[in-house]
């Protein structure tokens, strides 16, 4: 009697797995909240409006929920709007607190790629070792640094560099810094894998030919680590422009960014179409623009045989 065997395609599995995971945990929760944002706020014991009416057979999408994002109440321009405005700011932080996460966590990765291979798990321990703490605490250590009676107001009195506490808590400073402490970590990790398979005998060559440590730099190292400087940015900017603890704890009034406003719309006004309209609209901020570049980086890099 024949022994029947099945066997599963690996590569198959090893592709499906992932996407059923995506499809779960991300696509179906994303569908859910498409749902919502077309939806009004239901006056029964159902929390939303149905969206299809059998009597009549209509379907009843509610734009509203979108429109209200960019109209303001007098004749000011669309941008000025809360949300727009608050879309516009979160983009901003997000991009400086990458340059700051990309200009400081360059020569850390550059460092522990450079080390002896017997003391790199060490030095990446040390980058990973805030991932042990809880995220709040993290935060609120950084109130009590940056606070008028703080750590670095003390000291600036104890040298005699100021008289008075100088404000540095709920300010955009403090919550840059408190947002590139939080994700350096993101920023350094891509960059060290990309930049410690990268052969340093090129560097060498440049040298012998006469090329200065910084232009040997600036046209041979950074073009090879393109691609650990892409996938840190995009690690650091994606979750900074949703961030909400950080901004509520270490930002000021002035410093609402769209987390905190999609907050309040579902948990303070019980509007929850349209927060989840503002949340649609944010993904879509932010994966268009990385959908848009990973196609044309896909056909730059593709070869030319498969262009034509």
């Amino acid at each position: 009697m024949k022994r029947i065997v099945l066997r599963m395609p690996g590569r198959s599995f090893v592709i499906g797995v992932p996407f059923v995971w995506l499809g779960v945990f991300f696509f179906l929760p994303f569908c859910i909240l498409l749902y919502i944002s077309f939806v009004d706020m239901g006056a029964d014991i159902h929390p939303f409006k149905p969206i299809w009416d059998p009597q009549t057979g209509i379907l009843s999408l509610k734009y509203e929920n979108y429109w209200s994002i960019f109209r303001t109440a007098e004749d000011a321009p669309w941008f000025k709007t809360l949300y727009v405005e608050a879309y516009l700011r979160s983009v901003l932080y997000a991009l400086c607190t990458a340059v700051l996460c990309l200009l400081i966590g360059y020569p850390f990765a550059y460092f522990i790629a450079r080390s002896a291979p017997s003391v790199r798990p060490a030095l990446l321990m040390m980058v990973m070792l805030p991932f042990w703490t809880s995220f709040l605490l993290r935060v609120y250590a950084w109130k009590g640094i940056l606070a008028d009676q703080g750590i670095v107001n003390k000291l600036l009195m104890a040298v005699g560099l100021t008289s008075e506490p100088i404000q540095m808590l709920y300010t955009n400073v403090s919550m840059l810094v408190g947002m590139t402490y939080v994700y350096l970590p993101f920023m350094v990790l891509p960059l060290y894998a990309n930049l410690v398979k990268m052969d340093f005998r090129l560097l060498e060559a440049a040298y012998d030919l006469g090329a200065s440590p910084f232009k040997a730099f600036w046209l041979i190292t950074v073009p090879l680590s393109k691609a650990g400087i892409v996938a840190g940015f995009m690690l650091v900017f994606i979750p900074c422009v949703g961030e909400f603890v950080i901004p509520s704890l270490l930002g000021g009034p002035e410093n609402i960014m769209i987390g905190r406003v999609v907050w309040d719309e579902m948990f303070t006004s019980n509007n929850w179409p349209r927060a989840s309209a503002l949340a649609v609209t944010m993904i879509g901020l932010i994966i268009v623009p990385l959908a848009i570049y990973y196609h044309y980086s896909g056909e730059a890099s593709a070869p030319a045989d498969k262009k034509n």
